[in-house]
């Protein structure tokens, strides 16, 4: 199997891996949206107590996000303005 590549599904094509798109914990999500995993307070605000939430899940008790549904919500963001 090639890397970073599940198996096909009916369709042929190829299924990027989830952990390639997966991001374990605040100080992750920090990093790819902020640039700074010391802005890791900042990612739990976003997920509960702001107005506009970022898009995340928890998978027990670590925050978990995609990065491209972040990406899309980072685009939806720009277009409300």
């Amino acid at each position: 199997m090639q890397e970073g590549m599940r198996a096909r599904p009916a369709t042929g094509e190829a299924c990027p891996a989830l952990a390639d798109d997966l991001l374990r914990g605040a100080d992750a999500i920090a990093q790819f949206v902020f640039g700074d995993a010391g802005q890791r307070r900042k990612v739990y605000y976003y997920a509960s107590e702001a107005k506009v939430k970022l898009p995340v899940f928890r998978m027990g008790n670590v925050i978990c996000a995609r990065k491209s549904r972040l990406l899309g919500w980072i685009e939806m963001q720009e277009g409300a303005q």
